[in-house]
């Protein structure tokens, strides 16, 4: 189980993305405060720090600066508003492994998480998603159904791969959204019926079966059956 200390004094921010990294199987703590961020890291094994630059008490940078002199083995990933070169820089040379600027959506930290698990363990690549006879590759971000390829935009294969991951779940409108798009994104926006139907065009029309399916009332899912 990947550990994981999220360090955040924005409330809602710290919901989502807990809420959001539990759901795909991490274990997250969370602290509010510098103080208690860096404590946390003394004492425990996290693989990987998510650290607001901006926080009460000890900031972001001298908290990553802290744990770099006394050798802690943690991956940082620096979470924050600024978004100058100048403050990235420093967030860099303070020991940040990457720098993640808000807004932002979730896929995209999901993204960097695995790109520091990668980089810390040496983890295999990635392995394709099959459903049915749709084959999703995150190696070479193509797919094909069947001898079919297909060619999606980024946010179609995003998409894609977030219902694959969860074949034969439903999923809601709200979480894709969240997962995909990000918690800055309206709730109220349409967007993901939009992309779905895009989806629907690429990978179900003149197929005999439909893998991408409505559930009324609860949202969307992929699956063979």
């Amino acid at each position: 189980m990947v550990k994981i200390l999220l360090v955040e004094d924005d409330p809602r921010i710290a919901r989502f993305v807990r809420r959001g990294l539990e759901a795909e199987g991490y274990t997250v703590e969370v602290a509010d405060h510098g103080e208690e961020g860096l404590e946390l890291c003394r004492s425990n094994d996290y693989a990987i720090v998510i650290l607001d630059r901006m926080l009460p008490g000890l900031d972001g940078i001298e908290i990553c600066a802290t744990l770099r002199r006394e050798r802690r083995p943690c991956m940082v990933l620096m979470l924050t508003a600024k978004d100058a070169l100048q403050d990235k820089v420093e967030g860099l040379d303070a020991g940040a492994d990457e720098y993640l600027t808000k807004p932002f959506a979730f896929d995209e930290l999901l993204a960097r998480l695995r790109a520091l698990l990668r980089r810390s363990h040496h983890d295999a690549p990635e392995p394709r998603l099959q459903v049915g006879l749709l084959v999703l590759d995150p190696a070479t971000r193509k797919a094909r159904r069947g001898e079919r390829e297909i060619v999606l935009t980024l946010r179609e294969y995003t998409l894609l791969g977030y219902l694959m991951e969860n074949a034969g779940r439903v999923l809601s409108r709200t979480r894709i959204l969240n997962h995909v798009w990000g918690y800055s994104f309206d709730p109220g926006s349409k967007v993901v019926d939009v992309y779905i139907r895009y989806l629907r065009q690429k990978v179900d029309d003149g197929e005999d079966r439909a893998l991408i399916k409505t559930v009324r009332g609860f949202g969307y899912m992929i699956s063979a059956e």
